[in-house]
């Protein structure tokens, strides 16, 4: 089953997050299908936290992918703050 869940990178200390679409089977930080977006947790002044392609998100999800819980709560925040701007 695809599942689009967020796979770590970063430094230590410092985290960052890229959005993947991929298959369950695998490792977190191991292959994947497509980079959707990136989560930046410790994202500072003008720099973007969370950046997510919702075309291609909503193709996947139109395909059968499930999302992860953090996922799905990133993409209802980032859709939330987009209809207060």
């Amino acid at each position: 089953m695809v599942v689009i869940r967020l796979a770590r990178g970063g430094a230590k200390k410092r985290p960052f997050y890229n959005i993947v679409a991929a298959d369950s089977r695998n490792r977190r930080d191991g292959r994947f299908i497509e980079r959707v977006g990136f989560y930046n947790p410790v994202a500072a002044g003008a720099e973007v936290t969370l950046s997510v392609n919702a075309e291609r998100l909503s193709y996947w999800q139109q395909n059968g992918a499930k999302l992860s819980p953090t996922v799905e709560r990133l993409v209802k925040q980032q859709a939330k703050s987009a209809a207060a701007a």
